[in-house]
């Protein structure tokens, strides 16, 4: 017994001293204050994954690092946060992959159309090697890369007819996201691919000058497109990625302890947010459903991938030996 006691003793003081020791990484630190933007709305995953960090950096640094959001591009669309944390007037967001890779171009190797067959596949290779060696690639121009959110599978919408085959695509104005092989693969397919930022879209689709759009299920959901979007698609065209990134000039002024929470933050978050989108797809389908909108489950699929093989063709090479490593990993 007299043993026990010791052990038990022991353990308490090794146990105090750890706790100790994490808080007085944190008990000298100056409060600092990170703003943390992204271009949708409370309802949509990206700010789903934002609170959940919020709230892990907060707890772990004893609040001493404060997290502060600012949804629906309150201060730009992606592409002038990303900009901002370059230059230090943003200091972090959730931004969509495709607008990364105008920053990083091996970035868009993940976007090539039809390229993972599920998310768990998707999840292997960002999670992974390759997944980090393009998050690390992002310093070259001044961006810190923290880990991979999601937008998820994208699926097409439009307000003119059904669509189950590429045929039908043809002449149809679909807006997509302001990168290269969103722009071709839309070509490819037959459709007038016009790349606008998201905020200038949903104006767009309520004016009719573009006919349609593409995106993840929770992102039709969320911004209510059954008001001008009559038919969707479950294409599942493109995976796409989001990144937690931070700006560099603020990376840097952040001790060590602290970098190590955001990280590790950042990737929990991404994790909590995957999850949430899986748990909530079918659901979000159904009340598009209840409000009106046609969906076609099954479009032909071979029919859209043997119009986009060109698409490999132009790019494969422009990815280094990424995609290779890739198709590696997933065979």
């Amino acid at each position: 017994m007299k043993k026990l006691g010791l052990n038990t003793l022991v353990l308490g003081i090794s146990l105090s001293l750890a706790a100790t020791a994490f808080a007085s990484e944190f008990t000298n630190m100056d409060p600092i204050t990170l703003r943390l933007a992204h271009v949708v709305n409370e309802q949509d995953g990206f700010h789903i994954a934002a609170v959940k960090f919020q709230d892990l950096v907060a707890e772990r640094t004893e609040g001493v690092v404060n997290i502060e959001l600012y949804p629906n591009a309150s201060l730009g669309d992606e592409r002038t946060l990303l900009e901002g944390m370059q230059i230090g007037t943003v200091d972090m967001g959730v931004i969509t992959n495709g607008p990364v890779a105008n920053f990083v171009e091996e970035m868009a190797v993940f976007e090539l159309p039809f390229l993972f067959p599920s998310p768990q596949a998707a999840y292997d290779v960002l999670d992974g090697p390759i997944g980090q060696d393009l998050l690390d690639k992002l310093s070259e121009v001044n961006l810190k890369g923290l880990a991979y959110a999601e937008r998820g599978f994208r699926n097409l919408t439009n307000s003119e007819r059904p669509v189950n085959t590429p045929e039908d695509m043809k002449g149809l104005r679909i807006r997509v996201m302001e990168n290269p092989v969103y722009v071709d693969t839309f070509r490819a397919l037959g459709a007038n691919a016009i790349p606008m930022a998201w905020t200038e879209a949903l104006t767009a689709m309520q004016q009719g000058t573009i006919d349609g759009q593409e995106n993840p299920a929770n992102v039709i959901h969320s911004f209510k497109l059954y008001e001008t979007q009559d038919y969707m698609t479950l294409s599942r065209h493109t995976y796409a990625p989001a990144i937690f990134v931070m700006g560099m000039p603020a990376w840097n002024k952040l001790p060590e302890a602290a970098q190590a929470v955001v990280v590790q933050a950042a990737q929990e978050a991404a994790e909590h947010e995957r999850r949430v989108n899986a748990e909530m797809e079918s659901q979000q389908l159904a009340e598009l459903r209840e409000a009106g909108m046609k969906i076609n489950d099954t479009p032909d699929i071979k029919a859209f991938q043997a119009a986009v093989v060109p698409i490999y063709a132009k790019y494969g090479e422009k990815f280094g030996d990424y995609l290779p490593r890739i198709l590696e990993a997933l065979k």
